[in-house]
């Protein structure tokens, strides 16, 4: 089954919307990447207009920053320890944005998209 990102068939109070055009191409979404910790491993996928856009799978290296000393290294990426979207990512080491991770420097908090970036930034907690 097509995951579709439109209008919903039906109206809050149960009824139907009737159909005015067919499902567009356009309107066609995905799954999430859910990156995991692991070997860099990226896919690209088209996107409208012939664009690309990168779908990271797995990664081991993270761009961390030091809020105190304002600079900046590429680290280790050791285990997920924390993860506010959902418990369940924790297990399965699922970085999302606001994840606590684990690196070779300490606790970082995740500040952006990985899965949707290519790469992971963080922050030293």
């Amino acid at each position: 089954m097509a995951i579709i990102q439109r209008r919903s068939k039906r109206k809050a109070t149960g009824g139907r919307y009737k159909a005015k055009v067919p499902k567009r191409n356009v309107q066609t979404g995905r799954l999430p990447a859910m990156t995991s910790v692991g070997k860099k491993k990226m896919s690209m996928k088209r996107t409208l207009g012939g664009n690309k856009k990168p779908r990271l799978l797995s990664i081991d290296k993270v761009n961390l920053m030091n809020q105190k000393t304002k600079k900046a290294s590429v680290e280790s990426l050791k285990n997920i320890l924390e993860n506010p979207a959902n418990s369940n990512f924790i297990r399965r080491n699922i970085i999302t944005k606001g994840a606590i991770i684990e690196t070779s420097k300490g606790k970082a908090r995740v500040t952006n998209r990985p899965s949707q970036e290519g790469f992971v930034n963080a922050v030293l907690v």
